[in-house]
């Protein structure tokens, strides 16, 4: 009887887990041919931007999806089961290569290992399939092609010709099966005025700060004429023949109803004004967002670093849509070197992968290369760096392994544009960007150029070892190795102490720019020595032309905080960002020049209010703060293992959280503590102490210098007395 009664209770706990397991495998998605969506979505997003009413559609080509697509697994079905289906397009449904007719939305599995196919086309969307059952379900692990090299033999047999490619489907977070891809849209929410000034003819509201959505209407009712004239700033909106944005609408309503605008658009400011045969209650609008959970934090002992922090994490926000944008108001396209510098600070913010990972391949497109990205030779290579980073910080080897063929094809056509001394130069076609920059030569090889190109053969050695591709490995790494003596012996000056700004026809020019000798820093491209020269030299170097983006401003700070230079770039932060803020700034801006005054602050690309101020690239302080002054930053792909080298850098205290894939890294610092706890991962913590610290929860070992580690071992809180240096 005892017996028995184990057995019965076995039996239900093995029911239990099998269940469990079952209800584990129930949960199903929408798939596609990956990257397929993203460039389809992307298309979508970056064809909306309007030019004072005119679309204005991108600068360069742009691809489609495949429209045939052949989705198959393999199941073990342990009984029958029903099989609920919903496709994008016109599909058959295959198990075991006998097909159903017509198009089945439920079909019947027997038990077995099944082998279930559809093949779906589809024109105007992405070919998508969601597939549910009890074990039957679509997720990532389906395989999928565009070849079609299926074919019948003479008996009327199925068969599969040799060298069909498979790759894992594409997937995202669509898990409704009423909710097709197509259909996806960003959330909206009611947004009010703060301020409205109402008129006989006319509205003029204030929304109080930068923000993004569509206008609504309220009790709109009559016959004529109506515009919208949008502004980042009040002088933009009253400005009704140079604003950037405007809506036009031809109105005949006989009865009041409400009216939202059908493109979204950047504002602070909405100008309203009408005919004397229309009336309009009230105005409102929808701001449009991406719903992203912030997981990173920080705050300090000086309130206005706090500021900065917070307006940069929502310029972030705001430029952060469906994919990472440039900006919102003018361009709203995926800019890659825009994006690159939205991936690091999303690493410390948000830690949204599928965001990186969606516009790394809408930027990436399909083959063949016939352009570099964006047409831009430097955005090329940031698409190469933003990969190299996505691995070191998320440790997703199925990406790059599952992509790494279009990296090695956008790398064959870089390659294929080399000069005869294996240098890149602009060709026909070619816009070498670097920075908006008065005077700035783009002419001959700029060394700049080559230091990008040679980090981004780096990311292919890493990439093709990743994926197995020995003589790969070899061939990028050697190039690489070539390519950087190369940049020293043809750019460095020892007059000078730095690299000159560009060979043409073989000769070094006498012009010194901060670009190449920033990167060469951060790159670890110099020796201690070189570093130190070049500080004093450049960066340090008011004759040196200066920075007015907070694009390079970003990558200029950086290169300091690698050097220890915390305490200055502090001030920097503070006289840059700040003076934005004390211009009223709700957003950061695409530029930033404080010399300039008045309405000229507005202008840019000889356009009055050209300028964005609300642009992603101005939210680097979030990232500066993240990695060099909490100081935290992945050791190995994935965070597997980490460092945290705190720096105050003048404050009194800070305390923050540094997103990571699995969890997070909490650190308080001030100048006599330091508190840490990382959830995984192991982590190092290394800092200075005038006198000898403490540590009850680990040991504490001497480096020498003033310098200490402690070994964090995850999941435990760890607090260290200490005497800042």
């Amino acid at each position: 009887m005892i017996k028995f009664r184990r057995y019965i209770v076995f039996a239900a706990l093995l029911s239990l887990v099998l269940f469990a397991d079952m209800a584990k495998a129930q949960k199903a998605t929408w798939i596609w041919y990956p990257g397929d969506y993203e460039i389809w979505l992307s298309n979508k997003m970056q064809n909306r931007r309007t030019d004072r009413g005119s679309f204005l559609p991108v600068l360069w080509k742009m691809d489609s999806h495949y429209v045939l697509i052949e989705f198959h697994k393999d199941f073990d079905v342990p009984v029958a089961e029903e099989v609920k289906l919903n496709v994008e397009g016109t599909y058959n449904v295959k198990v075991d290569g006998q097909a159903f007719v017509g198009y089945p939305k439920n079909i019947t599995v027997p038990a077995g290992h099944h082998k279930l196919s559809l093949k779906v086309y589809c024109q105007d969307r992405v070919p998508s399939i969601f597939v549910q059952g009890t074990t039957i379900v679509s997720d990532a692990s389906w395989l999928v092609t565009f070849e079609d090299k299926e074919w019948i033999d003479a008996t009327g047999k199925v068969s599969d010709k040799s060298g069909t490619t498979y790759l894992n489907a594409g997937a995202w977070n669509f898990d409704n099966i009423l909710s097709p891809p197509s259909k996806f849209k960003l959330p909206t929410e009611p947004q009010y005025a703060v301020k409205s000034d109402k008129k006989l003819h006319s509205f003029f509201l204030d929304f109080g700060k930068e923000t993004f959505g569509f206008v609504k209407l309220h009790g709109l009712k009559g016959k004529g004429k109506l515009h919208i004239y949008y502004g980042e700033s009040k002088e933009e909106a009253e400005s009704t023949d140079h604003c950037e944005t405007l809506d036009e609408l031809a109105i005949n309503e006989l009865q009041k109803k409400d009216s939202v605008m059908e493109l979204s658009k950047a504002l602070r400011y909405v100008n309203v004004q009408f005919d004397s045969g229309i009336s309009v209650d009230s105005v409102s609008m929808l701001y449009e967002y991406a719903p992203l959970t912030e997981r990173g934090g920080f705050r300090c002992s000086d309130e206005e670093v706090n500021k900065i922090y917070d307006i940069s994490k929502y310029t972030l926000h705001l430029a952060t849509r469906e994919f990472f944008i440039d900006g919102i108001k003018r361009d709203r396209w995926i800019w890659s070197g825009d994006a690159y510098q939205s991936y690091l600070m999303n690493y410390y913010l948000y830690f949204d992968s599928p965001t990186v990972s969606r516009t790394m391949l809408a930027l990436r497109g399909k083959d063949p290369v016939t352009s570099h990205i964006n047409t831009i030779m430097d955005y090329t290579f940031y698409w190469f760096l933003g990969i190299y980073d996505y691995y070191q910080y998320t440790g997703d080897k199925t990406f790059i392994k599952q992509f790494y063929p279009r990296m090695q094809s956008m790398m064959d056509y870089c390659l294929s544009r080399r000069n005869k001394d294996g240098m890149m130069e602009g060709l026909a076609g070619d816009w070498v960007f670097i920075d908006w920059a008065d005077g700035l030569s783009k002419k001959g090889e700029v060394s700049f150029e080559q230091m990008l190109f040679c980090r981004s053969l780096e990311t292919m050695a890493l990439c093709a070892k990743l994926d197995n591709d020995a003589a790969g490995a070899a061939k990028y790494s050697a190039l690489a190795a070539d390519l950087k003596a190369k940049i020293f012996k043809y750019y460095w000056n020892n007059q000078k102490h730095a690299l000159v700004h560009s060979r043409v026809n073989g000769v070094q020019t006498a012009n010194v720019t901060r670009y190449s000798n920033m990167f060469g820093i951060f790159f670890n491209y110099f020796t201690e020595q070189q570093k130190q020269k070049v500080k004093q030299s450049v960066l340090l170097n008011d004759k040196i032309q200066k920075i007015t983006t907070p694009y390079m401003r970003f990558y200029e700070l950086e290169a300091l905080c690698a050097m220890g230079e915390q305490p200055y770039v502090l001030k920097q932060m503070k006289n840059y960002w700040g003076g934005m803020l004390k211009l009223g700034a709700t957003s950061f801006w695409e530029q930033y020049d404080p010399t300039q005054k008045g309405a000229a602050i507005y202008s840019m690309y000889g356009r009055p209010f050209g300028k964005s101020l609300c642009h992603a690239w101005g939210a680097s302080p979030i990232y500066l703060l993240g990695k060099y002054y909490l100081g935290v930053k992945p050791l190995s792909a994935g965070y597997k293992t980490w460092l945290a080298e705190p720096n105050l850098g003048g404050l009194k205290w800070m305390d923050g959280t540094v997103p990571t894939p699995n969890g997070n890294v909490k650190l308080f610092c001030s100048t006599t503590q330091i508190k840490i706890k990382g959830d995984s991962g192991t982590g190092t913590l290394r800092f200075k102490s005038k006198t000898m610290p403490t540590c009850r929860q680990g040991a504490i070992v001497e480096k020498g210098k003033g310098v200490y580690e402690v070994e964090i071992q995850q999941g435990k809180d760890f607090t260290i007395d200490y005497n800042a240096i």
